[in-house]
């Protein structure tokens, strides 16, 4: 995705304010620092996102058009630029402040306050993979996890685009099952593999695939448990997989979607025989528990 990892650059663009937040999702891929400014006369963020190592101009374009395309619109022209010889990498994980999400405290190695009594540490460092625990669909996820935790057990679980592994390894605290991971980007693959081995839990398979086509998917299904934290189009793309492969008693935690993108969402599950049994709003997200 970069194609010089020698130095810091700069992404620089304007969106409108109603759709920041999706646009802030859709470039989390890109592992950047997002700064933004308050809205002008004509409802416009300007948004710096710092990365290190110089981003493909056809990647960060391609992303944009991808998110104009779900949220209307023409898509944000993106300028990039290289940034002096300074450790940004240093200073933007100064910026990440430590996670408190259900059971879980999540934190970068950067920070030295103590976790809350009865909570789970679970160390994260800023990386190419998507999941630091900062964003609100992944917290929504970590809540709807640890309250699931309380009234059911789970003997098998699906991480359906596993990003950094958090939730994959929040789910094997909360009932250590066997888990499988699953993510299109194998960099994603590798850090989350890397992250359960610093956080020393085991028991959790990764794979790079396709999604409910990967062949190892369909070798361990059903499951009791499958959590995706995607975006609301692949959400309601991949529901039919979903169904077939959800455990008749199972239950599905989504997320990635904003709350005006909910409905839509819901009607593709439901198409398939699935019903929300809880849904949580963080900000302009939701997320949403199902079942049969």
């Amino acid at each position: 995705m970069r194609a010089d990892n020698s130095a810091v650059w700069c992404i620089s663009l304007e969106v409108p304010k109603d759709q920041l937040a999706i646009y802030e999702l859709a470039l989390e891929p890109l592992d950047g620092a997002i700064v933004v400014t308050n809205p002008d006369a004509q409802g416009m963020i300007a948004a710096k996102i710092y990365v290190d190592g110089q981003p493909s101009q056809e990647v960060v374009d391609q992303l944009l058009a991808d998110t104009a395309d779900i949220v209307g619109g023409t898509a944000p022209k993106a300028t990039i630029e290289q940034l002096p010889d300074i450790d940004w990498v240093a200073e933007s994980q100064k910026a990440l402040p430590p996670i408190v999400a259900g059971k879980f405290f999540v934190h970068g190695s950067h920070v030295t306050d103590t976790p809350p009594e009865g909570s789970v540490p679970l160390l994260i460092e800023a990386n190419v993979a998507f999941g630091t625990g900062q964003h609100d669909t992944t917290k929504g996820c970590l809540i709807a996890l640890t309250d699931l935790a309380a009234e059911r057990k789970v003997g098998s679980a699906l991480d359906m685009g596993c990003g950094s592994g958090i939730l994959f390894m929040a789910i094997k605290i909360l009932w250590d099952c066997p888990v499988l991971g699953v993510d299109i980007d194998e960099d994603s693959v590798r850090v989350a593999l890397e992250n359960a081995e610093l956080n020393k839990i085991t028991g959790i398979t990764g794979i790079c695939g396709d999604g409910y086509d990967a062949a190892e998917v369909s070798e361990s299904a059903p499951y009791d448990l499958i959590v995706a934290n995607i975006l609301a189009e692949p959400l309601c793309h991949m529901a039919p997989a979903l169904e077939k492969n959800l455990a008749v008693g199972g239950v599905a935690v989504l997320s990635g979607l904003l709350i005006k993108q909910q409905e839509q969402v819901v009607k593709a599950h439901e198409a398939v025989g699935l019903k929300v049994i809880r849904e949580l709003h963080l900000g302009e997200w939701s997320t949403l528990v199902l079942s049969r």
